[in-house]
């Protein structure tokens, strides 16, 4: 620590104010409706000198950090927010992100797709013992624990830990002294706090350091002003013209210049596949941990991302050989979808997961605290990772470091941005549509058959921010004029929909007060009336409200057909029936949508988890069966159109890609939004509306 902030802070601890101990937790139920999206500054809203904006300022004074640079940091942190004095995925809490040793009860468990079968593939399932849960142990491997900032700060300023979990003025103020702390000498220039900032993301990694520095410039350079969770203005003025436009090693990209170009080179080699290329350089960089290289990854330029292979390997003996955990192929394949994943874990546990040749796979993963991206199998491979071999065979998958209710309840904005990122240079590459019909959610994937139907993944779940993702990748949701359909549009930060489960033993108990990006679906208009059902994940049982349960639930981006309007309420068509939610004029929870609608031609009309060829397609590999899922679709209802496939199967069933076989049809089929899940039905089954 430097003198002069040791001076300040011994001041600081003999005549600072106390501050209330007991701040509630649970956040305001009486916010306004029409909370502000996150606004360039100077959007014309009075930003007042007082709460938030006034803690932050106070901070800033007192620890001599210009209050630009605080606001930054905060900001891609946390968006200002105090989420209730909840941890975020990473365990970090408050407006500033100060990271506790992670709860023990959020290690208990399962690691995300450990449970299931994560490659979906019929013609060869994984063995039973292949798809066991994995010990919670496994997370503690091949990682250090991230380092723990809360206590330090609570030091720094005399304040108990405790404290600085649930009120937010403290925190903020914990947090300026700990950022204080990491600068060599005392500046009023923003730009000489590039240093300290790359050091507060707790990285160990140089390049990722620089990448959330400069994150956290790009948010001053640009400004910004948003209301906060509990009811804060807050707002950043962008900072002088004479800041440097990128401060690092390298820039960090406008958000509305993404493209699709590499770094380097377009694909791994062979050797880069393999993990034999040299590590990322860099002081005090751990490269042993990933065998990673900034050059092998597929990435934006802006992103540090690390090359960490997964498994590509023969084991067992004899009659017992196999391999893993992944397919790779020898020649360019269709990516069609991406998918959003979370790690039900901490980052800690991933390198000893993805190569593990017994464990599944997946394409990237990226850390909650500072946004760091590691790629695992190059986007041309197969991961197995999405439950269904159809949309694998077609889909990137990306695991985001979290828990759909446990153990952390909010996500950075520095991993939703690297995420942001990420997707959009990914889309452009691979020519993948940004709406909700190709970047799904696991829990957007469907079942392949009637019996893989309930074990389908749910997550990232309804805590999971589309609107604030689309709006990152400069693809907001919006109304259109006389739209036939809806787009599910609730305003993230006020919707909070009375969910149960987030307690393992407790099941029964309400979740806590939290923004959620889904809507919940009812037989009637009314709230009283029951939730909708879902046959193949409860027969004929009802949906329930647990937070792990999506049988009545329409998420954010997703577009259903409308079926009726009574009052405040509309229905859509989902799972064959009409399911009412939510959506008054005030406080609208949908706008209207323009889009291809399809219709039956007959009644009763089969409904698909894979857009796989007919019967007599199939010449050098086994023939896969059509297997319809427990829906029909009936006369009069109506559903929206994301894609129309010709139906295609890959068959890998062996090591050397040389032997795979690709079976491609004349059947053609349409992709809905059927329900929660997107599912397929024969296109000759169904009337094009436009």
């Amino acid at each position: 620590m430097q003198l002069w902030l040791a001076v300040v802070l011994v001041a600081t601890a003999l005549s600072a104010p106390a501050l209330p101990a007991d701040l509630p937790a649970d956040l305001p139920a009486d916010l306004p409706a029409d909370l502000p999206a996150d606004l360039p500054a100077g959007s014309g809203a009075d930003v007042a000198a007082t709460g938030r904006q006034s803690d932050f300022a106070a901070a800033a004074r007192e620890y001599g950090v210009p209050e630009s640079v605080l606001l930054g940091v905060a900001y891609l942190q946390s968006r200002w927010d105090a989420n209730g004095g909840r941890p975020s995925t990473a365990g970090g809490y408050g407006p500033m992100h100060l990271v506790d040793t992670f709860p023990a009860e959020a290690l208990d468990g399962t690691v995300g797709d450990a449970l299931g079968d994560a490659r979906g593939d019929e013609a060869r399932p994984m063995p039973k013992a292949r798809v066991e849960p994995l010990a919670s142990s496994a997370l503690r491997m091949a990682q250090d624990a991230p380092m723990a900032t809360l206590p330090r700060a609570g030091r720094l300023v005399g304040v108990a830990p405790a404290r600085l979990r649930t009120d937010p003025a403290a925190n903020i103020r914990a947090g300026a002294a700990l950022l204080a702390s990491y600068q060599e000498r005392p500046s009023a220039d923003p730009a000489d706090w590039y240093d300290a900032v790359a050091r507060y993301s707790g990285s160990d990694d140089p390049a990722t350091a620089q990448g959330f520095a400069d994150e956290v410039f790009s948010v001053m350079r640009e400004g910004v002003e948003r209301r906060t969770d509990d009811g804060h203005l807050v707002r950043l003025d962008p900072v002088p013209d004479d800041l440097p436009s990128f401060v690092g090693d390298h820039e960090s990209e406008p958000w509305s210049d993404l493209d699709g170009s590499f770094a380097d080179s377009d694909t791994p080699s062979d050797e880069q596949l393999d993990g034999d290329a040299p590590g990322l350089a860099g002081e005090g960089y751990d490269s042993a941990k990933a065998e990673s290289g900034a050059r092998q990854a597929e990435c934006p330029a802006a992103l540090a991302c690390e090359w960490m292979p997964a498994a590509h390997r023969r084991f067992g003996k004899k009659k017992h050989r196999d391999y893993g955990n992944h397919d790779r192929l020898s020649r360019t394949r269709q990516v069609d979808y991406i998918v959003v994943h979370d790690t039900e874990g901490t980052y800690r546990g991933i390198p000893s997961l993805v190569r593990n040749p017994k464990y599944v796979s997946w394409h990237y993963t990226i850390r909650s605290r500072d946004g760091h991206v590691a790629q695992h199998v190059a986007t041309n491979d197969i991961a197995w990772h999405a439950g269904n071999w159809d949309v694998n065979t077609r889909s990137i998958g990306i695991e985001h470091e979290g828990y759909l209710a446990k153990g952390g309840a909010w996500y950075t904005e520095a991993m939703y941005r690297a995420s942001a990122r990420l997707v959009r240079f990914l889309a452009a590459k691979h020519d993948v549509p940004l709406d909700r019909a190709h970047i799904l959610g696991h829990d957007n994937v469907p079942g392949t058959t009637p019996a893989t139907v309930a074990g389908m993944h749910e997550d990232p779940g309804p805590y999971w921010d589309w609107a604030h993702y689309f709006d990152l990748m400069r693809r907001p949701f919006k109304a259109a004029e006389n739209g036939e359909s809806v787009i599910i549009l609730p305003s993230y930060a006020t919707h909070r929909p009375r969910f149960t489960g987030c307690d393992a033993a407790k099941p029964a108990k309400a979740c806590p007060p939290h923004g959620a990006s889904a809507v919940l679906l009812h037989t009637a208009p009314k709230k009283s009336a029951p939730l909708v059902k879902d046959v193949g994940k409860h027969g004929n049982k009802p949906s329930t409200r647990s937070v792990y349960d999506h049988g009545a639930r329409a998420s954010t981006g997703q577009r259903y057909a409308v079926a009726e309007r009574e009052g405040d309420w509309t229905a859509i068509w989902y799972l064959g029936q009409k399911a009412w939610f939510h959506n008054p004029a005030s406080a609208p929870t949908a706008v209207p949508a323009k889009g291809p609608l399809v219709t039956p031609r007959t009644d009763g009309v089969k409904v698909y988890g894979r857009a796989y060829p007919e019967k007599s397609a199939y010449k050098l590999a086994a023939h896969q069966p059509l297997r319809p899922l427990p829906y029909t679709i009936g006369t009069g209802q109506t559903y929206s159109l994301g894609d129309t496939v010709t139906g295609s199967y890959y068959a890998a069933n062996a090591f050397q890609p040389s032997r795979h076989v690709t079976t491609t049809g004349r059947l053609r089929y349409h992709q809905i939004q059927l329900g929660h899940r997107v599912m397929f039905v024969k296109a000759r089954d169904m009337r094009v509306l436009h």
